[in-house]
């Protein structure tokens, strides 16, 4: 063997991310971003769920990079169809959306690490080394949260109200909170504004609410106070 070839052969194994996110560009600059690393490699891409799923069925994959506000089925509900196909992916969520709102969902779900997009580089580059290394990933701060409800609530604590809802009720319902309009929902869920209606319709059922606009106090309310 060559000294080029042995040097070749005792380099690590660089890590395959798939990144998966609706905006082109968004996808772009975390793949420039984590292509600089010498450890990782994201090599592959999808825009939405059925790409997502096409590609980790026909290549290996280390880890995703998942959007939770994806076009039709949404980033949680992708986690779970992800580890239908392959047990045990590591999933990672990236998304805009608060934390605290969200994350607990996310590791129902299996999912095992979340970052807003607002952190720092190192922040994503932490959760993606911690996560590969067998950890799961969540800011300190939120750390802090959790332990703080769990001191709170106590072991026998009863179900909250969102245990009740559907990933597509939760999300609705925290897109109401922050204050975007049942047509701007449809078109960001990729949905039809009467499918949303009928979101909003079951989200006041479930919360014993008679109006919209209750349902709009109480969601925005919820966003704010961030659980």
């Amino acid at each position: 063997m060559s000294d080029l070839s042995s040097t070749i052969a005792q380099l690590p194994k660089k890590a395959r991310i798939l990144i998966v996110d609706d905006h082109v560009i968004v996808r772009q600059g975390i793949a420039q971003l984590l292509n600089r690393e010498p450890d990782l490699d994201a090599c592959l891409e999808a825009g939405d769920a059925d790409s997502a799923i096409a590609v980790v069925k026909d290549n290996e994959i280390d880890i995703a990079v998942v959007d939770i506000s994806l076009p039709g089925t949404s980033g949680i509900e992708l986690i779970r169809m992800l580890l239908e196909i392959k047990p045990g992916l590591p999933v990672l969520i990236m998304s805009m959306h608060e934390e605290s709102l969200y994350s607990d969902r996310v590791f129902r779900a299996g999912g095992r690490g979340y970052v807003m997009k607002q952190e720092a580089t190192e922040k994503l580059l932490l959760a993606i080394r911690k996560i590969l290394n067998g950890g799961v990933y969540v800011s300190d701060r939120m750390q802090t949260v959790m332990v703080q409800r769990f001191l709170n609530s106590g072991a026998d604590a009863q179900v909250s109200f969102i245990d009740n809802l559907t990933d597509r009720e939760f999300e609705v319902m925290s897109m109401i909170g922050q204050g975007f309009t049942v047509t701007e929902i449809a078109e960001k869920l990729c949905r039809s504004v009467k499918t949303i209606e009928a979101h909003r319709a079951n989200l006041r059922e479930k919360l014993g609410l008679k109006r919209a606009a209750e349902l709009a106090r109480f969601a925005t309310q919820w966003v704010e106070r961030g659980n």
